[in-house]
């Protein structure tokens, strides 16, 4: 059995290869003023020459101020990018609006990317604007959302660029029991500092300012970009409370962006994953799939299994994770090649597969030696489906996939090879064979179902001809 490391965050799986070239060297990027107490000693090297200064004409222009109001000033920090990495879709957008007279900025994600050197997936801003003025303001847009309001900004090529109004964090209700925490209305318009308190990690937090090139700093988030670590706003335990799902999403950012954990995160995680129960079943099963197509849930998963998270969520796969040998870490392998192929794709697999890839080795355990394999596999699945809001259609397609995995290794396949499921089959067959050695790693082109729904198209279907009415002769 693999045991359970006590290390705070970082932990990686058993085997689990290490880049000898770390993927979130900078690039392009110059950085200054990052250290507040050198600031501090510059600004009084700055007072006690006074005498000296020159005078006002000859001063370079000094940083722009961002606590307006009374509001908190953030940290700012120096920052000019490779031309090329911000999107100019993106710049357009935040241009426009600064020249309405309004505050904005490229916000969250985007933000924390760039500064560790990965290339943004998308761009989202955030603005002092209300949805209705931006609406105005860009013909190419259009609000979404009843909860909360935001607008979408339309490009050429399917590109949207989001762009929301700064929120404020939800107040607390004192007369409120203090374990009950949950957020239940985040909808209120706020201040750009506002904004960045409300956001669930630092390394989220952070605001980039395209006219004077500055990173606004108001929640540390570029200690933690430096130190490539985890951590939450505000106390952990509080943050994670108001938001279970806050506790995937560390383990999605600490796999995928590998990064650490800070230790007081990494006990808060541990300390409230119960939460998770109250948590919406949709977001649950939403986090989870964004964990297989990570390209990094060999590590997510190990993470999530090491703080018992998964034994909250999947407690089928933690207990037989727990139960297997010393030297048996099939599961982990199979999960490697997973995100082998996901990475050498460029784009994850059918979520069919996922699931199927993810779940297998228990359900395999399952079926053995059952007479009715689909009725065991259902059996196994059924508290998964009502525990994680599985749809039915992913559901009834893994149970397939399982109980006539057994006909497809053995080359029988008969009639089912026709059928619109034994492509991600013979996907997942495939795969398991080459994660556990017993074929050579396949190229991700060559993967039948990819990019398919495997479980959710219907077969076309077949136009009946219509005959010709006979010529009766004479």
């Amino acid at each position: 059995m693999v045991s359970r490391s006590p290390a705070k965050g970082g932990a990686r799986a058993p085997d689990e290869p290490v880049n000898p070239e770390p993927s979130h060297a900078s690039r392009g990027r110059q950085v200054i003023d990052r250290d507040p107490a050198r600031k501090a000693e510059r600004g009084r090297d700055r007072d006690s020459a006074a005498d000296d200064a020159e005078p006002e004409s000859e001063r370079g222009p000094e940083l722009p101020r961002f606590g307006r109001d009374g509001a908190p000033e953030p940290e700012q920090y120096t920052v000019e990018f490779e031309e090329g990495r911000i999107d100019p879709d993106a710049a357009k957008v935040v241009k426009r609006l600064t020249r309405a007279g309004y505050e904005a900025y490229l916000v969250g994600g985007a933000v924390r990317d760039l500064l560790i050197g990965r290339s943004p997936k998308d761009f989202d801003v955030a603005t002092s604007a209300r949805p209705d003025d931006v609406r105005r303001l860009f013909r190419n847009s259009r609000i979404i959302g009843r909860r909360f309001r935001l607008v979408h900004v339309l490009f050429g090529g399917g590109k949207v660029i989001e762009t929301a109004t700064f929120r404020r964090p939800p107040e607390q209700d004192s007369q409120r029991e203090n374990e009950d925490l949950l957020i239940r209305n985040d909808n209120v318009f706020g201040d750009a500092h506002q904004d960045a308190y409300r956001r669930d990690f630092t390394i989220n937090g952070l605001f980039y300012d395209l006219d004077h090139n500055l990173v606004l700093d108001w929640v540390g988030g570029m200690a933690d970009i430096e130190r490539r670590a985890v951590h939450t706003i505000g106390t952990p335990v509080v943050r994670f409370q108001e938001d279970p799902v806050r506790i995937l999403r560390a383990i999605k950012f600490a796999a995928q962006l590998d990064l650490g954990v800070t230790p007081e995160v990494y006990d808060a995680m541990v300390q409230c994953r119960g939460a998770l129960r109250k948590a919406a079943r949709p977001r649950l099963f939403e986090e989870v799939l964004r964990l297989l197509r990570s390209g990094a849930s060999r590590r997510a998963f190990w993470l999530a299994w090491e703080t018992g998270v998964l034994d909250v969520l999947l407690p089928e796969l933690s207990t037989y994770l727990a139960d297997l040998p010393e030297d048996d870490n099939s599961v982990w392998r199979i999960l490697q090649e997973v995100d082998r192929t996901t990475l050498e794709r460029k784009s994850p697999l059918d979520d069919t597969v996922l699931w199927a890839m993810l779940l297998l080795e228990p359900m395999r355990e399952a079926c053995a030696g059952e007479k009715d394999r689909v009725e065991a596999a259902y059996a196994f699945l059924e508290p998964i489906v009502d525990r994680l809001n599985v749809p039915r259609r992913i559901a009834d397609a893994v149970r397939r996939i399982v109980a006539l995995m057994p006909r497809v290794e053995a080359g029988r396949t008969g009639r089912f090879a026709r059928t619109q499921l034994y492509p991600a089959l013979r996907d997942v067959v495939e795969l398991r064979a080459a994660a556990l050695g017993e074929r050579e790693p396949i190229e991700g082109d060559e993967l039948s179902a990819a990019g398919t729904s495997a479980a959710g198209e219907k077969p076309a279907r077949k136009r009946r001809r219509r005959r010709k009415p006979r010529i009766e002769a004479g």
